[in-house]
């Protein structure tokens, strides 16, 4: 029986790409989800510091007080400059 080099070659040659497919080390989750992690940290402290500044303006605004006075010759009627 002749020995059959293309057989074993293709063997061979599936089972370097069967692993080298989808093979991921330990680091590369720990790095994925330290990521994610800081993501979700960041968007939290984005979130924090809009909402304090939405309440400081708030404030602002309430204090701003407007004063409507009527025209000392009795009219009633708009003036427009």
């Amino acid at each position: 029986m002749p020995f059959d080099t293309t057989s074993t070659s293709s063997r061979v040659m599936g089972k370097k790409e069967k692993q080298r497919h989808q093979v991921k080390s330990r680091f590369y989750y720990l790095f994925w989800g330290a990521a994610t992690v800081s993501v979700f940290v960041g968007q939290m402290y984005v979130g924090s510091g809009y909402r304090k500044m939405s309440t400081s303006i708030d404030r602002v605004v309430d204090t701003i007080t407007f004063e409507v006075k009527r025209m000392s010759d009795g009219h009633d009627s708009m003036r427009y400059y």
